[in-house]
This record gives C-alpha cells, structure tokens and sequence, in this order.
C-alpha cells in the first residue's frame, strides 16, 4: 500500500520520535498512578502536548487529572481518547518471568495505560505537525481519560458537551493482536457505594441501644445473592465492602458496600441499579438505619463503527506487525507458562477485519461516546497473548522492547487513520451513515444521576501511602519530541 505524503511524512516522525514515545511510556509505568491520582502522569502528558502547540484545558468536568487538548481551526472534528490509570498491589518488574515488585504493595500498571498514554500523545504530535506542514483542515481534540479502572471519566465529559462538536473520536488501546473492531464490544455498568448509617453502641454492654450498619451491609449482601437467581444470564454483580466498623466491640456507626452492576444493555443495567437500591432499602428497614447511595459512575456498553473499523484495519496492514526477537519470544512464552496459559509467544500474523465483535463482559467507560459520535477502536500489540490483565504476568512486558514496538506500530496505525479521516471527508460522512444504521431506534440518554460530581479523592489515601516510596524508581530522562 503507498502511503500519501501527508501519512509517509506522520510515519517517518514517529519513527523519528520512538525514543520519546519509549520514555512517555516507561515514565508512566514506573509513576504506576491509580485512578483519580495520575498527577505526574496528566502533568507530563500535557506539558507535552501544550510545549507542541495544543491548546490545553486541564481539569476538564472536575477530574483534576483529566485534560482536553485541541488544535486546527475549522472542517471536521476528530477526537482521540484513552485512559492512564494503574491498579492497587500490581508492582512489578518490567521484564522478568518471575513475580518480583518495585515496591512491595504499591500500585503498579498491570495491563498497559501506560502505553495507551504514550500512543495516543505521540500520535497527536504527528498528527499535527502532518496537517500544519501539508495545510489540511480540521480539528483534533485529545482527551484524557482518568480513573478508567473505576469507569468514571468519559460520561462526565459527553454530558458536559465535550464530545459535541466532534464528528467522529477513536479509542486505542493496548493488546496482543493489532486489529480494530467494531459491534458491540462491552458491557454497560452502573458504579455505586451504598453507605448505610446506624448509632454506635458498646456491643458487649448496651448493644441494643446500637443501630448496626454492618449489619444492614451483610443483610444487602444476603438480598443481592439471593436475586443472582432471578438475574438473566448476561448480568453481572459484584462488590467490595469498602467500611465495616473498626473494631469488634463498637457496633459500626456507618458502614459502606461498593457495588459494580453489569449488563449488555443500558436498560438492563437500568435494572440491576433499581433492584440494588429496593434490596439496600430493605437491608435499612431491617436494621433501623438510613441508606445513602453514592453513584461513583454509570456507563453505557461500548459499541465500535464498522466505517471506522474499516479505516483503522487498513492503517494496521499499512503498518504491519511488529517484528519479534527470539529474546522478546522467550520473554512472551516464559510468561504464558506463568500465567498457565499455552506458550505460543506473540502474534506474527494481523488478523482480517471480522464483525461484529462478539460482545465480553469488561466494561470500559469510553461507551457514552460510542452512542453519540462513531467511533473506532484500534487495538495494538504491546503486550503478550493470553495472559490475565489486573495480574503481575502482564505487568512484566510494560517496559521492555515488546511494548515500545507494539506501541510505535499503534501510534502510527492511530495517527494515519486520523489523516485519512482529514484528507477525506467523505469518510466520515459515511461513518456518520453507518453509525445512524447502527444504533437504530436507541436513544442515548446519560445514566450518571444529574448534577453528579466525580469523586476526586478516590484513592488519594493510596498514593499517599505509596508515591514517595515509588518516586526513587521514576525515570530521570524525560520525553523530547524532536
């Protein structure tokens, strides 16, 4: 396939550019930020796209670490968007087949925001520096996404108009195969705390003068396994229990239950949260407490266009799969062993472009822009087959050779589609006409409660306990796009 100058010209900078996109991604895996708490991680992301000329909002809908970059005036508005977060107790080494943490307990990336991140930021700058040299209109809004293991950010931003202007937005994320998708991919989710308050009481003494929150969580817990009977096969609950007293002989004054509610559907999810709040009123009417529910986030399930699936498939082939070292097939087959899955190494081959997608059920909170814009979902292969994300396994290639390969062939990927997508606007017309087709008769409605606030200090107990003790592990060298 040849390329047009505008897309040889984005290609040779990223090539130009791979060492910055290798530290962007290291620095974030080693800043190893959980949700809501990626200071270092939004703080570099934008200094890098503001320093290359982006106009930047930072706190965008009040995340304190989301951010919206624009550039270009004019013509069709294309938007990229991806997430950073890590996740609690996932330390590790990068590059070793062997469990063995930076820092015992800390957070650490366990699936590869952090190449998400350095993709997505690098394809931006060869993006724009494509379009400035060869004067082709448009505008590429860029959006940070925090705290996506807790599915919170991107409805915040479609309900607050941000994804308004935009004609169509694409999502790359990281995986083993190089490929885009479409269909319906994920679940729709429902995030929610139930806080439950009583009256404390020695529990020895006086225990009947206490009103016992746990008690009303237990009870909560009782009535939702009991309903997992009359659920329909494609619902998903399940729930931690986030405050339980603190200690035994005080009869918990307040107590708490976070709960994540899935279905294919928004309506079913609708469901789940409606029965999850007559079981909790229930819980308080046994318990003589007051219930107070906390929805933390909701999500609609995510859906890809065929049209820009179609883009993104024939990027990937013009790209092509990276090329593997034995050393890098060695790395990949040791950690398959690991992880008890088959030792096939990494993937040689690009798969066909095949869909719709049979949907699974993770949920990803990019699903509210599936339903108001078309939108791509490219997938790059920065890390190795068959190993189980949120487990130290596929933590360990984050920061060796396969992940800066894989990412330099998704940001390339990523930023051609864009410039096709500049270069011709019949594209995106017909995205539009295949998206209409697509979604149907179903009506987008935000399933976030209205006048909801995100919870900006989720998690920041975390990183207190941990940054400092990760900060001797940060990279010294920062990224330079040159």
């Amino acid at each position: 396939m040849s390329l047009s100058a505008p897309k040889a010209f984005a290609f040779q900078c990223i090539d130009r550019n791979r060492k910055a996109l290798e530290i962007l991604s290291d620095s974030i895996f080693y800043f190893g930020e959980v949700g809501m708490q990626e200071r270092e991680t939004a703080a570099l992301m934008t200094d890098l796209l503001e320093t290359e000329g982006f106009r930047m909002t930072r706190g965008l809908s009040g995340f304190p670490t989301g951010f919206m970059a624009e550039w270009g005036e004019g013509g069709s508005v294309v938007a990229l968007h991806t997430e950073y977060d890590a996740n609690p107790d996932n330390s590790q080494m990068s590059g070793l087949a062997e469990r063995r943490p930076i820092v015992e307990g800390a957070p650490g990336h366990c699936e590869g925001h952090n190449v998400n991140a350095a993709v997505m930021v690098t394809a931006a700058v060869a993006t724009k520096r494509a379009m400035e040299k060869f004067g082709l209109s448009g505008r590429l809004k860029v959006f940070g996404a925090p705290g996506e293991e807790q599915l919170l950010s991107r409805p915040y931003y479609v309900r607050d108009g941000h994804f308004g202007d935009v004609d169509v937005a694409i999502h790359n994320h990281i995986g083993s195969d190089f490929r885009a998708i479409y269909g319906m991919t994920h679940v729709g989710l429902v995030s929610a705390k139930f806080i439950f308050h009583g009256e404390s009481a020695h529990s020895s003494t006086a225990p009947w003068k206490g009103r016992d929150a746990l008690d009303a969580v237990v009870l909560m817990d009782v009535g939702m396994a009991q309903y997992r009977e009359h659920m329909e096969p494609t619902m998903r609950i399940h729930r931690v229990i986030t405050e339980g007293g603190q200690q035994p002989n005080v009869i918990p004054a307040r107590a708490a239950v976070w709960w994540y509610l899935r279905d294919p559907t928004a309506a079913g999810v609708r469901k789940l949260f409606e029965q999850a709040k007559k079981i909790a009123q229930g819980a308080a009417l046994m318990t003589n407490t007051e219930l107070e529910v906390e929805v933390l986030s909701a999500v609609w399930p995510v859906r890809g266009n065929q049209t820009l699936a179609e883009v993104l498939q024939a990027n990937v082939e013009a790209v092509g799969q990276p090329d593997w070292t034995d050393e890098e097939q060695a790395l990949a087959r040791a950690l398959q062993e690991k992880a008890g899955a088959a030792p096939t190494g990494l993937r040689t081959a690009i798969p066909a472009l095949k869909g719709p997608s049979p949907q699974r059920s993770p949920s990803n909170d990019c699903g509210d822009i599936s339903w108001v814009v078309p939108m791509g979902r490219l997938n790059f292969p920065a890390n190795v087959p068959d190993l189980p994300y949120h487990n130290w396994t596929a933590g360990a290639p984050l920061a060796t050779s396969i992940a800066h390969k894989g990412g330099l062939a998704g940001a390339k990927a990523l930023a051609g589609a864009v410039l096709d997508l500049f270069a011709d606007p019949g594209l995106i017309a017909r995205a539009k006409e295949t998206f209409r087709a697509e979604i149907g008769d179903v009506k987008y409605e935000p399933l976030l409660p209205p006048g909801q606030q995100p919870p900006a200090d989720l998690n920041a107990y975390m990183m207190e306990q941990w940054r400092e003790k990760m900060r001797v592990h940060y990279l010294r060298d920062r990224p330079v796009f040159l």
